[in-house]
Parts: structure tokens; C-alpha cells; sequence
């Protein structure tokens, strides 16, 4: 059996799901399912179609390759397939034991053996989860990039499902739970597709809801006591779900600047179709919202300004880390000033071109991979990126000393893996994605937010706080 059937369903099994959702009345839209689809490159995923992977250069991410593994000063490396620099899993990709590719294929921080000719050597620069890699050096420790190990890594309780505090306010079956702290001081909860039964489909389907809590007091877990729209969550954005241009408005960020909120969301047809993204702001506390005319077609920069995370520098900047919703594509950044959020010619690339990284240049790949929800947070005095790793089938963090630091290099911790329904634990979570951090959290104490969905049974789905550490 393809050892890859732990993170998801087979061909069949995933059109299963798609089918059992459509029974219960989720036209064709849930784009999850590539939680439960292999991404192995043997067996292209059906429900997605596309394959492959934007290197530098190509489909308008713009810029010139970098060499990940020659040293260069620049800040970070912007090409080559597998092996370049992956996420810190073990072994190269595609089976390459990280040789091939412009970068890592020395296998430099290899944690194991000798050439890395088990699959579990030469994970170092970059490949994660290959078979045997051919290059790795023998015996090294494992330098900057390889995983480090998190301080201890435990669930705290389910956010939302039967018997949580999210039942009350009609909020059933849902997932994300993207946290924001609110001009008010609150913590803002966004999630996405919310049905008022535990599972997917039924009655009161909308996306995306909004949840607040009191700050402070993460170690007794999360605990909502309010909704926008009161007693019953309402939808944040006035549209409906059986439009024929669209199905769903999925939240992918959400961002606090003086008294506004910012809301970055796709606009979905159909699984992995993105139509447009957009931002709609608030300036109440959540309570209502506008949708903004700054809006970006899914196609954009070869479909990666679809799923956005943003983070605010101490420098006037907003940064935005961007991928696309299919879960096999890498990263780019961009800037913008904090005051321009919603004037889309204010955003600046930053890339690789005349043999130098700068604001300005083409969009440049900054970490190859297959990226799914991301979360970019500044954390005491580091830059932490978090998100789930579809290559790997786990939560990857990567600790940054700037938006720019080469995310190659930088000390990436795995604290959370995936695994196969029945074999759960602390530290595996069947189906999961997202990966949120909580504005309350600490380096020690790193509070994250973690989706689930069964897609043969469509329960669980559900939102879970996680707690570890990245010091």
C-alpha cells in the first residue's frame, strides 16, 4: 500500500468524499480535500488537476535562480526542485534524498548515516520525505534548518464541536479559527465553511463566522463568549452560496492596525478554484464588515496571491507571504505599507535579479514546497512562519529574525505530525491543517490552532488548541 494512505484517501476514496459531501449538501466546494489526497508525485491529485511547482521564474513568480546551496550572501535562495530546501523532513523528495535541484545537495545537516543511502540521511539544507538520498554527508548533527526539537507539544482541548464553548453561538461543524487580536483587546477567532451541525453540510451553512474571547488564560484553553451577529454567528459578507460564479468565501488572514481590521479572503468554485481574493475591513471590532475594492484575480503572479498570511514590521511595513490554494505550490513576499493595505499598486516584490534580493525586483520563489494554510506572527523578537506542510503531512515552523531571512537556513521545527485515524495522539493529529498562532502566545509557550476534517465521515471537523515551544 502506497505509505502515504495515513495522510488521506485514495483516488477514489477521495471523489468518496466529495460525493458523501455533495449528499449532504456542499455543492462541489470543500477544498480540504487535499488534506486527504496523496501529493505524491507518482499519483497526480485528481480533484486538483495541476502538477508541478513554481520554481523562480516561472508562471510570473518572476525573478533570476538563486543558488541555495553556494553560500551567497543574498537573503535567501529562490529555485531548483526537490531537494532545495524543502521543509527539514527526512530523506529528499520525489525519492531523491535531496540531490537534485539547485540547493541542498549536499545533503549539509543530514541528521543520520552515511550519504544519506537509507532515505533518512542528507535531510539538512533542504528534501523532505524521499527515499534514499544519494548525496548527504556522512554523520553531521544537522545544521541551521534542520529540525530542531520543540519544547513539549500537548493538545489543550477542541475548540468547537459537541460540548464547546462555540456550540452556543450555532457554530457546529467548522475549521481555521485564524486568531487576531481586536482593537478592543479581544481575540477574534475567523473561521471558515460553518455548518450548525458537527460535521460538513446541513443547515445554517456560512463562511466565513467570527468568535471573540478574553485574552490571557491560554493553559485552560480558549473559551468563546461572543459571536458577531450575538447569539446566532452570522456570516461576515452578504452573498450566497449557490451563486453560479461562486461557492464559498474562505478567510485566509486577518490583521489588526490601529482601530481597522483587514480581512484577506478567496473567492471558491469548485475545490482548489480560486476566482478572486479581496480584503474587507472592520472598524468595529468585527461586528460588520466591508468588502474593499483592492482585489487580486486568481491567476495572479501564476496563482500565488491567492492564500495570504501578513505580519506588521516595526518599520511602517505590512508583509505578506503568499502561495496558492492548491497545496503543491511554494511562497513569495511581498510588502506594503501599513496605511496602503487596500490600494493593490502599493504592494512591492521582493525578488532575485543582477545577482541581488530587493524590494521591487520580480516576485522570486523564497522557499520551495507545498504549502497549505500559513501563518506569519512576530513572536517577542522573532518572525515565526507556520504552516501546513502538505509535503510532509505536518505543522512546520520556521523561526526568522526578519520577513527576509533566508527561510532555508532558518531553525524549522515539526511539532505537530499527521497520522492515520486510530493512531492519535499529543503530538499526531489525523487530517489536520492550519496551523494558526495565537496573539497571546510566547516562544515558550507557542498556543496554535489546528483544523481536522474525516473526509470519509465528515466528523470530525473541527478546530483544536495545541500548545509548544520554538526556544
Amino acid at each position: 500500500m502506497n505509505p502515504r494512505v495515513s495522510r488521506g484517501l485514495t483516488r477514489k476514496g477521495a471523489w468518496l468524499a466529495v460525493f458523501s459531501a455533495l449528499s449532504v449538501g456542499v455543492p462541489f466546494m470543500l477544498p480540504w480535500l487535499t488534506t486527504a489526497c496523496g501529493s505524491d508525485d507518482s499519483e497526480t491529485d485528481i480533484v486538483w488537476g495541476k502538477t508541478g511547482s513554481h520554481d523562480a521564474g516561472q508562471d510570473g513568480a518572476g525573478g533570476e535562480s538563486y543558488d541555495a546551496a553556494t553560500g551567497d550572501s543574498s537573503p535567501q535562495g529562490g529555485s531548483g526542485g526537490s531537494g532545495t530546501g524543502g521543509s527539514s523532513g527526512t530523506g529528499g523528495s520525489s525519492g531523491t534524498g535531496g540531490s537534485s535541484g539547485t540547493g541542498g545537495s549536499s545533503g549539509t545537516g543530514g541528521s543520520s548515516g552515511t550519504g544519506g543511502s537509507s532515505g533518512s540521511g542528507g535531510s539538512g539544507v533542504g528534501g523532505s520525505a524521499g527515499a534514499a538520498g544519494s548525496a548527504g554527508a556522512s554523520g553531521a548533527s544537522g545544521a541551521a534548518g534542520s529540525p530542531s526539537q520543540p519544547s513539549e507539544t500537548k493538545k489543550i482541548k477542541d475548540l468547537t464541536g459537541p460540548n464547546t464553548s462555540a456550540a452556543p453561538f450555532g457554530v457546529g461543524g467548522t475549521d481555521l479559527g485564524i486568531p487576531v487580536r481586536q482593537p478592543n483587546g479581544q481575540i477574534a477567532y475567523i473561521f471558515g465553511d460553518t455548518f450548525e451541525q458537527f460535521g460538513v453540510g446541513g443547515p445554517g451553512w456560512r463562511a466565513p463566522v467570527l468568535l471573540r474571547s478574553s485574552p490571557g488564560g491560554l493553559a485552560n484553553g480558549i473559551t468563546f463568549t461572543s459571536a458577531a451577529g450575538g447569539n446566532y454567528a452570522k456570516q461576515l459578507f452578504a452573498y450566497n452560496h449557490n451563486d453560479p460564479n461562486y461557492t464559498t468565501w474562505l478567510p485566509t488572514d486577518v490583521i489588526t492596525i490601529g482601530n481597522r481590521m483587514y480581512l484577506h479572503f478567496m473567492v471558491n468554485k469548485g475545490l482548489g478554484n480560486v476566482r478572486w481574493s479581496q480584503i474587507a475591513y472592520s472598524d468595529d471590532n468585527g461586528e460588520n464588515w466591508t468588502v474593499s475594492s483592492a482585489r487580486w484575480e486568481g491567476d495572479e503572479n501564476g496563482n500565488l496571491r491567492q492564500l495570504w498570511t501578513w505580519e506588521r514590521g516595526d518599520d511602517g511595513f505590512v508583509y505578506v507571504i503568499s502561495t496558492s490554494f492548491t497545496r503543491k505550490d511554494p511562497i513569495i513576499l511581498h510588502r506594503v505599507p501599513e496605511d496602503k493595505l487596500l490600494d493593490k499598486n502599493a504592494y512591492e516584490p521582493w525578488g532575485y535579479k543582477n545577482n541581488q534580493w530587493a524590494w521591487g525586483n520580480p516576485a522570486t520563489v523564497v522557499l520551495t514546497g507545498k504549502f497549505g494554510e500559513l501563518c506569519l506572527r512576530r513572536v517577542e523578537n522573532k518572525w515565526l512562519l507556520s504552516w501546513f506542510n502538505a509535503q510532509d503531512y505536518d505543522i512546520t515552523i520556521k523561526v526568522l529574525d526578519s520577513p527576509t531571512s533566508n527561510l532555508y537556513t532558518a531553525t524549522t521545527y515539526k511539532p505537530i505530525k499527521g497520522t492515520a485515524w486510530g493512531h492519535e495522539n499529543d503530538t499526531h493529529v489525523a487530517q489536520l491543517y492550519g496551523g494558526y498562532i495565537h496573539p497571546d502566545s510566547t516562544l515558550h509557550e507557542l498556543h496554535l490552532i489546528i483544523s481536522q476534517w474525516n473526509t470519509t465521515t465528515n466528523w470530525p471537523y473541527r478546530a483544536m488548541q495545541f500548545v509548544t515551544g520554538v526556544e
